[in-house]
């Protein structure tokens, strides 16, 4: 072989080898239709723990938080050793009134979110120090973190029929507006640059909000989901993902609030979240299964897997390092308890030392 012919042959063979990593690096980590593996990896008691709602993970301080009747409970999500509790203020109490968490991890704050006293009180992520706190609207649940504008968002629900949102600054925890909502609001997401999706589970319904102006922009149905509850986004392709009562998990653009694909589910779905690392999406099942889907492509969502976990197990947060994912669950009577002042929904409450921390991953 001349010289002329073997530099020919190695310029070939180069631009073969280079065409493979671009190629790899537009794929998606997990091809369609392959196995994801999710199995329980660890399971930890929490014997204080009789009720719970939300969870939510600060990734780059490594902690998870989970909402229970008194307050938070923090993990090191490495060591799954508990680091502390984040109680809720002295004239504060309630069973199944604390609710959301959002991590504001550039300002060094988290949120809470608290149904009676109507509020979101603000703490330190470090030191787990209460901060302050900021009056809402009555129903508060769901809570938000917008970046793009450092506010905060919580979603009220009104007993008399009347919907809204409440913004705070989250630098000073001053209140800034109450924003109208068509319907009863129940999970919200924020794309990072001003733009939040807020799923209205009476219309069956998806509205955005402009976290600037402080206003409702746009509103799409999302037929075939009836009742949207928890909702996650992909935000590098701008695609939504929402769980609906009627077992099935959409995919939507949000640029159009067209809904592109969807997939089944399981019953009593509560939350959602997405993995942008392996494109991976998650529904927690309050039946006891965690649905498992893949985004194949910003048009098609496939069926992976569906991993038992444990009933009641229906809220989740996402570890995006280690695409761990995080439930609880727990032991309850047949019957709720009687609506109280502290318990006005009547929400029974865990058999003692049965709640548990559940650990999945790949």
């Amino acid at each position: 072989m001349t010289e002329r012919s073997r530099n020919q042959e190695l310029r070939a063979l180069l631009v073969i080898l280079v065409a493979c990593a671009a190629a790899q690096l537009q794929a998606r980590p997990l091809p369609a239709g392959a196995p994801a593996g999710y199995h329980l990896q660890r399971e930890l008691p929490m014997a204080e723990v009789t009720g719970w709602d939300e969870l939510a993970i600060d990734a780059a301080a490594r902690r998870l938080f989970i909402s229970n009747n008194s307050g938070l409970v923090v993990f090191d999500i490495d060591t799954l050793q508990r680091v502390g509790t984040v109680p809720q203020p002295p004239n504060f109490k309630g069973v199944g009134l604390v609710h959301g968490v959002a991590i504001a991890a550039v300002l060094g704050r988290g949120f809470i979110s608290h149904e009676l006293p109507p509020s979101v009180y603000a703490f330190d992520l470090k030191s787990l120090a209460p901060l302050g706190v900021t009056p809402t609207d009555s129903g508060t649940d769901a809570i938000v973190y917008d970046p793009a504008s450092q506010r905060v968002f919580t979603f009220n629900s009104k007993h008399r029929g009347v919907h809204d949102a409440t913004a705070v600054d989250a630098v000073s925890g001053r209140l800034l507006a109450a924003i109208p909502l068509p319907g009863s609001p129940e999970s919200a997401v924020a794309d990072g640059s001003g733009k939040l999706y807020v799923n209205i589970e009476s219309l069956s319904a998806l509205v955005e909000i402009d976290a600037r102006l402080l206003k409702v922009t746009r509103q799409w149905p999302l037929s075939p989901c009836k009742g949207p509850g928890g909702l996650a986004m992909d935000i590098a392709h701008r695609r939504l993902f929402a769980a609906c009562d009627n077992q099935i998990m959409v995919m939507i653009d949000a640029e159009s609030g067209k809904v592109l694909a969807q997939q089944p589910t399981g019953d009593g779905t509560d939350a959602v979240s997405f993995d942008p690392g392996t494109g991976l999406a998650f529904a927690s099942n309050g039946a006891g299964t965690l649905t498992v889907l893949h985004e194949d492509s910003p048009y098609k969502l496939s069926l992976v897997q569906n991993v038992t976990t444990a009933p009641g197990a229906r809220t989740m947060a996402l570890d995006p390092m280690t695409h761990r994912v995080f439930l609880v669950a727990g032991q309850f009577g047949a019957a709720g308890a009687r609506p109280t002042a502290d318990n006005p929904h009547g929400y029974p409450t865990a058999r003692p030392g049965s709640v548990r921390l559940l650990v999945f991953g790949p």
